[in-house]
């Protein structure tokens, strides 16, 4: 119940103790004051009829004893008139039991009044010649009673009417601040770090505002200077130390998009083979200012080219570039003007023969490894053909075609033909117990043979077929699920295509309210770089899910693909890091320092942060020191 209501109540209950208590004593008041009077007014006509009647009391036959009884009692205000004489014998006897109009029969009964009577001697001379007996009819105290407790009912009820009005209008007057202070609240724990402008004029209340508004700025600053920090700090784990190219870990991200969205692109695989030699001939500084110089020639490359060229260190002496195109002219044209320059550089060093390239097309139902491996039988081949020279592999050695893995994945995802299993335990740390599995698919040929997952799936989503997938691989998780009884959590991966789709959107909807309990242990896998691109679209798929009572999780997440800022418009419920980051953090300052900032970012924003496939008990014991949810083995 609001605050408003809670004073209101209150205000209102003493309001009417406080009338209760003033009416009751009123109408009591009253009530006495008019029986006072009713007696008053009995002995007064007693009293004068007495006076009346004592020159005729001689004869106690005479009819004007009667005649001057019945004028009197006929006014209507009394109830009875008895006249004795001194013998007591009855004279007069007026009786009468009218009854006043306007009164209810509850009033009567609640507030019973005593008849007032009075008596008078009526005397002749110094004799007692009677007696007169009067009792006030009390129907006319009644009425005047009940008048003027109506009258007091209804002056008080618009009072109290008049004064719950004003006080509503001052409650919200002064209550309006406190509903300011619970918005900024809310917008503070939703990741918006606004203030409050219009500071309220009550002294309290404007105290607590501008507290609210110094905490929100403090938290906004905090955010931003942990942001910029975590920014610098993944900008550095990505790039290589020595040369400042972007680490293997980076290309095997971009290849991922590639991938999915079946682009057209040529990785070159460039080593220094001479590397070795030169090392025997020059000390570690001059090396060092090789593998620089080199680097710098390849990102003037990659600058300077028409279409998208990216460079990579992989490690020692392999580098390598993405080139986004289909054109192998270009490709060529690229590499003639690449062997030039390493060429100029080769004398320098004298060394004519100072690198090999290797070029593999990417194929749009391969893997990273199998393209790599490509790239690898092109750099042999290169050997063979002379110094710094390059070969572009023609063929692609896949042992299906398009058309065959078409028939494949449609076949397979008609039938459901494909069993869920469940991988990745990931442990929480507080409690050691099981906190999240996650749904894993595989595929059989039709000669029993297991089938590339990520060619499967890269296929499904080209031909539209990964949004059956999807729905089937989340009715036999809701299903394994309720007849398991789990407490854990199951995450299950969504496509882009699948988010974006508002058929599956509408049925997921139906299934989550069918099965709330299903609903709680679902956890929806998005990957980092796939909500990257485009974030409207899985905002408001997140803000659906939330609403049905299920969960999100962001994975492979690195600053590279989403930003801390993105994720905090997002508002996920988990955050799982890239593989790369959770192994080696024990011995890694950077990253130390890394998924430190993304544990107090995502413990500002209530996000629990997870690590993947931690492979080192240090590494393990370490995150764990840090405060994260949880981690795989």
């Amino acid at each position: 119940m609001s605050l408003s209501k809670q004073l209101l109540i209150l205000i209102s209950a003493l309001f009417l103790m406080i009338f209760s208590v003033n009416f009751a004593l009123s109408v009591g008041n009253i009530k006495d004051y008019l029986e006072g009077e009713s007696k008053s007014h009995a002995q007064d006509t007693a009293t004068s009829l007495g006076l009346s009647l004592s020159p005729y009391m001689t004869n106690p036959d005479d009819q004007v004893i009667q005649s001057m009884a019945s004028a009197i009692f006929d006014m209507g205000y009394y109830k009875e008139i008895r006249i004795v004489d001194a013998e007591n014998r009855e004279l007069v006897e007026l009786i009468s039991e009218k009854r006043v109009e306007g009164v209810p029969d509850w009033f009567i009964d609640r507030l019973p009044m005593t008849s007032a009577t009075a008596e008078a001697e009526i005397s002749t001379g110094w004799n007692l010649a009677g007696v007169v007996y009067v009792t006030v009819n009390p129907g006319f105290a009644y009425l005047k009673l009940y008048e003027q407790a109506k009258s007091a009912f209804y002056y008080s009820l618009a009072a109290f009417l008049v004064s719950i009005s004003l006080l509503v209008f001052v409650l919200r007057m002064t209550l309006a601040p406190l509903n300011k202070i619970d918005w900024l609240a809310h917008r503070i724990s939703e990741g918006h770090y606004e203030t409050i402008h219009a500071l309220p004029w009550t002294r309290e209340v404007r105290n607590v505002a501008a507290s609210m508004n110094t905490m929100s700025q403090k938290i906004k600053t905090a955010i931003a200077s942990l942001q910029t920090k975590l920014d610098r700090m993944g900008a550095s784990l990505l790039r290589d130390d020595l040369t400042g190219l972007y680490k293997k870990s980076v290309f095997e991200t971009d290849l991922k998009p590639l991938f999915a969205e079946h682009g057209d692109a040529h990785v070159a695989l460039i080593r220094l083979d001479s590397l070795s030699e030169l090392v025997k001939e020059h000390d570690s500084a001059a090396i060092d200012d090789l593998l620089s110089r080199f680097a710098k020639l390849l990102q003037h490359t990659a600058d300077s080219a028409a279409h998208p060229v990216k460079p990579y260190r992989f490690y020692g002496a392999e580098f390598a570039l993405l080139i986004e195109t289909a054109d192998q002219g270009f490709v060529e044209d690229l590499l003639r003007s690449l062997a030039v320059d390493i060429a100029q550089l080769g004398e320098q060093y004298r060394k004519p023969d100072l690198v090999h390239i290797g070029v593999a097309r990417l194929n749009p139902v391969g893997s990273a490894e199998s393209l790599l491996e490509a790239a690898h039988e092109a750099h042999e081949q290169a050997q063979l053909i002379g110094a710094n020279s390059y070969f572009i592999r023609a063929g692609d050695n896949i042992a299906r075609d398009i058309t065959a893995w078409k028939s494949l994945v449609f076949d397979c995802v008609d039938r459901c033909d494909y069993s869920v299993w469940y991988i990745g335990q990931t442990a929480a740390f507080a409690t050691g117990a099981l906190l999240m599995e996650e749904a894993f698919i595989q595929v059989h040929d039709r000669h029993g043979e297991l089938v590339a997952i990520g060619p499967f799936i890269s296929i499904a989503e080209k031909f539209a077929k990964i949004v059956d997938l999807d729905r089937g691989i989340i009715e036999q998780v809701v299903h394994h699920i309720r007849d398991g009884h789990l407490a854990h959590s199951i995450a299950v991966n969504l496509s882009t295509r699948t988010v974006r789709n508002g058929e599956f959107r509408r049925w997921l909807e139906i299934l989550l309210k069918q099965s709330p309990i299903a609903a709680k242990q679902l956890v929806f896998s998005l990957s980092a770089y796939a909500v990257a691109k485009d974030v409207e679209a899985y905002r408001d798929f997140i803000a659906d899910v939330h609403s049905l009572g299920g969960r999100v999780m962001i994975k492979r997440f690195e600053t590279q693909s989403l930003s801390a800022e993105t994720v905090k418009r997002l508002r996920p419920d988990f955050i799982r890091l890239a593989r790369d980051l959770g192994n080696g953090v024990c011995d890694s300052a950077q990253k130390h320092v890394f998924v430190q900032t993304v544990q107090d970012i995502a413990a500002l924003m209530d996000i629990a942060v997870l690590a993947e496939n931690v492979q080192s008990e240090a590494d393990y014991q370490t995150l764990k020191a840090m405060g994260l949810a949880g981690a795989s083995r």
